[in-house]
């Protein structure tokens, strides 16, 4: 067991940031940068497609809600797959397999914060759109100043556990060799083929540590301020 902890300690720098230092990030930085990253184009993406669900009834919410079912309905690892070796075609250039992971995840993860938002908005009282309009607001000033800061603060802990996925989620760049903390860690237990039970415990207790920050902090800013989205 000292041995295994002992193992983990002389590779610390290497899984929690990788070569980074060289310019090459990995480790638990990298799987963070794609989480964030992911969770900056989806959450905008998201909350937009909602939007023009929610106003544009008929053919445009049908195909909003085609294109969601089919992307959900499909695991992540085969939309990873398909975008490592499409976007070369389509760019004429390799890109960084760390940013085609993260078009990936937001891809995947825009259609359930799309469901998310939607169901929220679906949720509030009618009354709410009839009393904005009877104030003189447009459909659009009364679904961004009215319904919808009251949806995004509905539906907070849907997009917390949303998000928290996410985050699982990058450990899929193992499968394109992007060296984020699944792929380091499995590195590292190659190169000492002895502990790999200490090896993979600590890193799923990485994971868990970084979810649990994410759920704490978003309950904690949830808590103390209670009236951001309301205002």
């Amino acid at each position: 067991m000292i041995a295994g902890l002992n193992v983990i300690a002389d590779n610390l720098d290497y899984l929690l940031w990788g070569r980074a230092a060289a310019g090459e990030p990995g480790g638990v930085l990298l799987s963070l940068m794609m989480a964030f990253g992911a969770a900056l184009l989806a959450l905008p993406g998201g909350i937009a497609l909602a939007c023009l669900a929610w106003r544009f009834t008929g053919i445009v919410r049908k195909a909003l809600f085609l294109w969601a079912e089919l992307i959900r309905g499909i695991p992540l690892i085969f939309v990873i797959f398909w975008l490592w070796y499409l976007l070369p075609l389509i760019t004429g250039s390799d890109l960084p397999g760390a940013l085609t992971v993260t078009l990936a995840l937001a891809w995947f993860t825009a259609a359930s914060v799309m469901h998310s938002v939607l169901a929220g908005l679906r949720a509030l009282p009618s009354g709410q759109y009839e009393a904005a309009q009877s104030q003189g607001f447009s459909t659009r000033q009364t679904l961004w100043c009215v319904l919808l800061p009251q949806a995004l603060r509905n539906i907070l802990p849907s997009l917390v556990g949303i998000f928290i996925s996410l985050l699982k989620d990058t450990s899929l760049a193992f499968i394109v060799n992007v060296p984020e903390l699944t792929t380091v860690a499995g590195q590292v237990n190659n190169r000492v083929q002895i502990y790999p039970a200490a090896i993979f415990i600590f890193t799923g207790v990485v994971y868990y540590l970084l979810c649990c920050s994410l759920e704490q902090f978003a309950k904690r800013w949830r808590f103390n301020r209670p009236a951001l989205l309301s205002e």
